[in-house]
Order: C-alpha cells, then structure tokens, then sequence
C-alpha cells in the first residue's frame, strides 16, 4: 500500500496520530530515530480530556488496568510532615463527564497500549529510522532517511519532540525563551523505606526533592533540585547524588535508593512554533510547543493536538474535506498552546515560590483547567450557528445517557466513537433530518426520558447539534432546519474554494 502520511516521531502524540489516521484507513507510517523504545517514567498524568480521546480510540480498558486515579500529595518542610492533600479527593464520574480526574501512570505503558492498538490496526513503528531531510512540492512530500531510503507520501507530520529535526530543516523559528540554569534532575529509582502510597513532596529552604510511585511497579520517578558542587556547579545526575538530595532533604538515613535509570536533566523553556504548518509538512506535540512541567500538560497537549489533527487530515487525504481543512489545525490549536504557555509558566512560578512556603506542594501550580475539559474552538472558522442553554459550536460535546432502538442503555460517547461526524435530533420533529445523510455522518435520534442529554446539551425545544468527529460541537440548528447541517458539511468540501 503506497504510504499516504509519514509520521516522525513515536511517543504519544506520534501515536495518538497514528492510531487516529489509520483506522481511518489511511496508510501510514511511523518512523522514530531510536533504536529501542523508550524506558524512561517522563510524563506522567493524562488528564480527563486525554482520557476521553484514548477512550475513543479503544484503550478505555487497557487504561483501565494501569496506574492510578487517585494520588495523595504528602507534603514535607524543612524534612518534617507538614500535610497531606488529594487533587481530585472528591472526584466521581458523572453523567457528563466518565473521566473526572486524571490517571497516573509511566509514558512507557502508554506508549505501549498505543502500538498494540496501532498493531492491531495493521502499522507497526519503525525503530532506528533517521530522518535527515524533508522534501515536497505541490503533489507530495518526501522522507529521506539517514540509511539512504526515501519515503514518498501526501503529507508528512512531525512528532519528533522539542529538538525537532523537521522542524529545524523547514526554518520555522521556535519562539520564546529558556532559563539556562537547570531546575530539576530527574531519574527513576527503586526507593527502600518508604511507603509507595503518595507522591511525596519534600519542600524547604534547599530546593525540593519529590519521590512519586506508579501503581504496580517498584520504580519511582525522583524530581529534585540540583545537588551543586564547592564551585556551585550542577553535578549531573547519578545513583550517589540521589541518595546524597534524599538524604539532605528528608533527614533520613534509612531511606534507601537503587538501580538509577533515565537519568536526566532538566530545564525551563517556554517557546513555540511561529506556524503548525508548511506546505505539506505539519508539526504537533513538543516539536510544536514546549512549556514547564507545572500541571503535567505536556503529554496531553500533544495528544491532543493529535486528535484535532488526525481527522482534518483523514478526511482531506479521503476526499471528504478540502485541503484548506488542514488550516483550521493551526488556527484551534496554536492558540491552545499558547494559554498552555501562559498558564504553565504561571503554576511553576507559584510552585518555585512555594518551595519556602510550609504545606505548599506542586498543586500549587494549578492555576488554570489542567482536566482539559473548558478547552474548546469557539474562535474557529469551523464554529458553525446556533448556540444552547449551556453550548456554542466549539464546546467539547459532554458525555450523556443515549438508550438504543431497543432501550438497552448506552451513552453518547459510544455513538460519537469513531471518525464521523454525528447528528443528534433532539425531539420527534428533528427526526427526519436524520434520513439521507452522507455515510461519514451519524444519525442519533435522542429519546432521552429522564432529560439529562437536554441538561447536558442546554437544549430546551427541538433541535439538531452536529459534533465533530474531535466530540466537539460543530453547529447548533433548529429542528426545521436540516438545510444548516447540508450547508455545513458542504463547506468543509469546498473550504478555501
């Protein structure tokens, strides 16, 4: 099969992709530099937008089965127990929103339910494939890779982190700034001596030092303040310099740490794409953006990038959409990346200024919506008329009870699954819109008896909501008016025309 999109990069993002594209039917390919899989903890919470997305995707029951949705934060100052608090203490599904609080787990078990539904989907990614160049022209791009092979395709995407090769090779400047000192070491360990039911967060007058379990594993991930040397330089990372910061900053000998893996140093860059987009040439995730840890959006922003662009480009290499489609993916998300920028840099401020602070722990970098769940396009050239009670075309469309023909129960959530557009008919009059539609879009006529798709959806008469095959809210439209939906879908074939 000819290979249609070339996908640069297999973590999260890259993957998330993959999976969106090629269930789709789309053929595509996965390249990732390295010659193994990644080992290393790195991120470390999906937050409830995320997990809606991988639900949609088929991983709602591998997820399920790894990590934890509930983390206390046990806070330390100056080595002694000060508190303990739990973000999402409190947080139960609802009838809206079957996610209501953030799962945590190692990127490596993520990554790995992504390639096996990728798997099973027919795309296997391909270890030790170097990208060194990127070329197009007004019919197609082209992947060179460092063996010498080149891959022709219609689109290519790049997932390849903040040092972006493709990024670099196309010249689109990375905008913003970095503070040139380091801030954190980070390192998996196995941890002797201390119980792995909290995330535990030593803060005082030397910096921090937080060691965070994952559920099902012996391996914690370490976080600290550098260890410096006499000449106040930073010592890299290493099993002695851990055990010396454990030891500094909890007052406890006994604390033992081993078998020191994914050493690493990091630091505070805040700074973003000029452009998503160059010809044929798309970027996402990190190779688009890159902004302090603080919330722990990282994974999920680039996940979610992901998911707004995979159906754009599937449905422009299918023929459903016109290639200016692909437009609307920098015009949604780049401001996104840009409040993500904005609000990161503000909780890791508050962070670093709770570092002397008794009680105050990492929670204190949450300072805007890190459920992703208010994210939405309400600026968007694809934000069509209409509007609810509760919803503007835009709006992340919520989770609902949708009974079957049959009244077997079922949600909304498993209707919108898939890459269609969906058409929800509220009352009997909006029901024979839902006859002739084009096959990429779903009829869903809402019986609702108890009314809580209406409350949920703020609609009080009859209406017609259209929802992107992203589960966000395309139109809002009369029951009269089915013509409102045939417009808009007509739009998207001659976008740009």
């Amino acid at each position: 099969m000819t290979t249609t999109v070339v996908i640069v990069g297999a973590g999260p993002t890259g993957l998330t992709l993959a999976c969106g594209l090629a269930r789709q039917g789309v053929a595509v390919r996965v390249l990732e530099r390295a010659a193994a899989h990644a080992t290393g903890s790195r991120g470390k919470t999906l937050n409830p937008r995320s997990l809606e997305i991988l639900a949609d995707l088929g991983l709602a029951d591998g997820l399920a089965a790894v990590g934890r949705t509930h983390l206390p934060f046990r806070k330390y100052f100056d080595s002694a127990f000060v508190n303990e608090t739990e973000p999402f203490a409190g947080a139960r599904p609802s009838a809206t929103t079957p996610y209501p609080a953030s799962r945590w787990l190692q990127q490596p078990q993520l990554e790995q339910l992504l390639r096996e539904r990728l798997a099973d989907l027919g795309v296997t990614v391909e270890l030790g494939a170097e990208l060194v160049d990127v070329r197009q022209d007004a019919h197609g791009a082209e992947a060179v890779l460092a063996d010498g092979r080149r891959i022709p395709a219609a689109y290519v995407v790049a997932c390849d982190g903040g040092r972006s090769t493709v990024r670099k090779l196309l010249g689109i400047p990375f905008v913003g700034d970095g503070d040139p000192e380091p801030m954190m070491v980070c390192g998996d360990v196995e941890v002797e001596g201390l119980e792995p039911d909290a995330w535990h967060q030593w803060f005082g007058p030397q910096g921090a030092f937080m060691l965070c379990p994952f559920e099902g594993s012996t391996r914690w991930q370490l976080q600290a303040s550098p260890e410096t040397d006499a000449e106040g330089r930073t010592v890299p990372p290493s099993l002695e310099s851990f055990q010396r910061l454990a030891a500094r900053h909890t007052g406890r000998e006994d604390l033992r740490l081993s078998d020191a893996t994914w050493l690493s140093t990091w630091r505070i860059n805040v700074r973003m794409a000029e452009r998503y987009r160059e010809g044929r040439v798309l970027l996402a995730g990190d190779c688009a953006h890159v902004h302090p840890t603080a919330g722990g959006l990282g994974m999920n922003t680039g996940i979610q990038d992901a998911w707004n662009l995979a159906w754009k480009l599937g449905y422009v290499v299918r023929g459903l959409a016109a290639p200016a489609l692909l437009d609307t993916y920098q015009e949604e998300r780049l401001p996104i990346a840009a409040w993500t920028l904005d609000v990161t840099s503000s909780g890791m401020a508050a962070v670093v200024k709770g570092i002397e602070t008794p009680g105050i722990g990492v929670e204190a970098g949450g300072v805007g919506d890190f459920t992703g769940l208010s994210l939405g396009y309400g600026w968007s050239s694809l934000a069509g008329g209409g509007a609810t009670d509760a919803l503007k075309p835009g709006d992340r469309a919520p989770d609902a009870p949708c009974p079957g023909p049959d009244g077997a129960p079922g949600r909304l959530f498993e209707q919108f699954a898939g890459d269609h557009f969906t058409l929800l008919a509220f009352g009997p009059g909006a029901r024979p819109a839902l006859a002739g539609l084009p096959d990429h879009v779903r009829p869903v006529a809402l019986d609702d008896p108890d009314g809580e798709a209406r409350r949920a959806y703020g609609i009080t008469g009859e209406a017609l909501v259209l929802v992107r095959p992203d589960n966000h809210l395309a139109l809002v439209a009369p029951a009269t008016a089915p013509e409102q939906v045939r417009s808009y879908l007509e739009y998207l074939e001659r976008l740009g025309a």
